[in-house]
C-alpha cells in the first residue's frame, strides 16, 4: 500500500480501520484470508473500519467479536500505524490502521458474527505459527509481519507505535 493517487477528480475516501495482532500461549497468530483483484490470497489481522461514533477501543471489542467470537478481549499495548491506498469498487480508500496487542488463550474462532460483505469477502480463518509467516508464499499484510511478530515476541511492544510503510 502506498499514498493514494493525487489524481484530479478522482474520489478518495479515508478509512480509519483498527485491528489486533493476536497471539496464543503457543506463539500463534490468528489471521484471516482475502482474496486480491487477480484471486489471489492474502492474509491479514483481524478488525475493520471504525465507525463514525465508535472510539478506537469499541471499534476493535466489536471487530473482534464479529470476526472471531472472542468478547471481552484484554487489549494491550499500540503496536504499529500505517496508512496506504486501496481501490475497492472503483473507489480509492486512504487506508489509516492502528494495531493493538492482543494476548489469547488457544480457541477455535467462531466465524458466524461474520457480516455479509465478510462472508463474502474473507476466505479463510487460520493460527500461524512464527516459521510459518517467515516462510509464507501468500501475501502478508503487512509485509514485515513475520519480523513484526519476531520483535514483540522477543522484545515486547514498542514503546510507541512504530510507523510502518506498507
Amino acid at each position: 500500500m502506498g499514498r493514494p493517487p493525487e489524481q484530479p477528480g478522482a474520489e478518495v475516501v479515508i478509512r480509519h480501520s483498527v485491528r489486533a495482532l493476536m497471539i496464543d500461549p503457543a506463539e500463534r497468530v490468528l489471521l484471516l484470508a482475502g482474496k486480491d483483484d487477480a484471486g489471489r490470497p492474502f492474509w491479514f489481522t483481524p478488525g475493520g473500519g471504525q465507525e463514525a461514533s465508535e472510539t478506537t477501543e469499541a471499534t476493535l471489542r466489536r471487530e473482534l467479536r464479529e470476526e472471531t467470537g472472542l468478547v471481552d478481549v484484554a487489549l494491550g499495548a499500540e503496536l504499529w500505524r500505517r496508512r496506504g491506498a486501496a481501490t475497492w469498487g472503483g473507489i480509492t480508500y486512504d487506508c489509516r490502521e492502528r494495531c493493538f496487542l492482543a494476548r489469547v488463550a488457544a480457541f477455535a474462532p467462531e466465524t458466524s458474527g461474520f457480516t455479509e460483505l465478510e462472508r463474502r469477502e474473507i476466505a479463510g480463518v487460520r493460527w500461524w505459527s512464527v516459521e510459518e509467516l517467515a516462510t509464507a508464499t501468500d501475501r502478508l499484510v503487512p509485509g514485515s509481519l513475520a519480523e513484526l511478530v519476531r520483535a514483540v515476541l522477543r522484545d515486547g511492544p514498542p514503546p510507541r507505535p512504530l510507523i510502518l510503510e506498507t
